[in-house]
């Protein structure tokens, strides 16, 4: 047997019907929000997301699965879909080909890490980008999405915890102090830590080591040495979102691990995944769109987990599968009419099965069973002879004659009627 390569994960039938509602909920959000969808490729250029998500972040640095391709060039499949997002972005001149520059996304995603619970080599993402708009307004708009992705899935115990890094202009004073109050503890902490000490500073706060801990709680806070424009834009996204209702908590330990991001910082958590909690998280990134090459547009965005996603849906979630009808026929010519009966109610858009090789009726009926049919109908030589099919509620044992003409009409009543179905 030649096994699934580590870290990644194959998504079998009854699990894929809860990953099918998650992303049919992000999707109606999202486009009931004013995004479109964009679809950008697996493989780009291994440059892409070392100008874009950064050179010296644990993504470029440990985890991409880069290489090069037959003919020469250094590719990557992508690790994140922020910077595939910003190149399509340019390169389409979607800002003058949407009403709104408002783009959402889901697809896989590649990282070499340790693969754990919520964590593969291949996982799957949502993201969801605004471009050209810096006003607070848009941050506030952009985390209530990511609230009411999280919430409206029934996900329990959700915490939406915010920061502001501040911008190049007053970030370079907070590195400054948080350097000088680490003096001598910096040898002290873990090699990582020491590393982004000389590359990105900021990123220490983002160490997970248990022996770290009580020197980064003694760190400066960012918030303490934002600008004034910072600091009106911070109080801004707070105050709307106090406006809207959704409780936030502040934290200065988040700083999120990429290099883009400025300003306004948020992640939402969950309490059902142990260590790794965070169902999602982003922030603001006005300077990458012009590193890449484009105009000087502000950003904003965040990546949700499916994965994560899926793993803390409650058990109460209305999945549901849709409600299937199914054919019993008897004899050849049961058989030949359930044959076009069941593509009438397909047609139709009912689900609906039969036994494509012959068996017993008691057999076709065990696999209505199976199947969870919410109706199963009979198609024999009396029923033919009747212009009939008979009908049985597979919940109640009820049965009833149905004219022939008038069964995929009455099927399709009955199978829209069950919970959970979508038709």
């Amino acid at each position: 047997m030649i096994a699934a390569i580590r870290g990644t994960h194959d998504i079998l039938p009854g699990e894929v019907d809860k990953w099918q509602y998650v992303e049919r909920y992000a999707r109606t959000l999202c486009e009931r929000y004013g995004y479109a969808e964009l679809r950008t490729p697996v493989i780009e250029r291994e440059e892409l997301f070392a100008k874009g998500t950064g050179e010296s972040t644990d993504i470029v640095q440990k985890e991409m699965y880069a290489f090069t391709d037959k003919g020469g060039e250094r590719v990557t499949l992508r690790p994140e879909a922020t910077p595939s997002m910003v190149r399509a972005y340019i390169e389409h001149n979607l800002e003058h080909t949407l009403p709104a520059a408002k783009l959402y996304a889901m697809g896989p995603m590649f990282r070499y890490e340790r693969p754990q619970k919520g964590r593969y080599r291949q996982f799957h993402q949502l993201d969801v980008e605004v471009f050209g708009m810096e006003d607070p307004a848009v941050d506030a708009e952009v985390i209530d999405l990511a609230w009411s992705l999280v919430t409206g899935l029934g996900i329990a115990q959700a915490e939406l915890v915010v920061n502001s890094v501040g911008c190049p202009a007053c970030r370079p004073a907070f590195q400054q102090a948080l350097l000088a109050a680490l003096g001598d503890n910096l040898a002290k902490l873990c090699g990582d830590c020491q590393r982004r000490s000389a590359t990105n500073p900021l990123r220490i706060y983002d160490c997970k080591v248990p022996a770290d801990q009580p020197i980064i709680d003694g760190l400066p806070h960012s918030v303490d040495y934002l600008c004034d424009a910072c600091a009106t834009h911070f109080a801004g996204v707070k105050s709307h979102l106090d406006a809207i209702g959704i409780p936030w908590t502040q934290s200065h330990r988040l700083v999120r691990g990429l290099d883009y991001y400025v300003r306004t910082t948020f992640e939402v958590l969950g309490q059902a995944l142990g260590a790794q909690n965070a169902l999602l998280g982003g922030g603001r990134y006005d300077g990458l769109v012009k590193k890449l090459g484009g105009a000087d547009k502000a950003a904003i965005g965040f990546a949700a987990g499916l994965e994560r996603l899926v793993l803390a849906l409650p058990e109460s979630a209305p999945i549901g599968t849709p409600a299937r009808a199914f054919i019993v026929a008897i004899g050849e010519d049961g058989r030949a009419a359930a044959w076009t009966l069941l593509r009438a109610l397909r047609q139709a858009g009912v689900p609906a099965q039969m036994e494509l090789e012959a068996r017993g009726v008691r057999s076709q009926f065990k696999r209505a069973d199976r199947l969870a049919a919410r109706v199963t109908l009979i198609v024999g030589g009396d029923e033919l002879a009747r212009g009939e099919v008979t009908l049985r509620d597979m919940a109640t044992g009820e049965q009833r004659a149905i004219a022939r003409d008038a069964v995929v009409t009455t099927v399709r009543d009955a199978v829209a009627s069950t919970v959970g179905n979508k038709l």
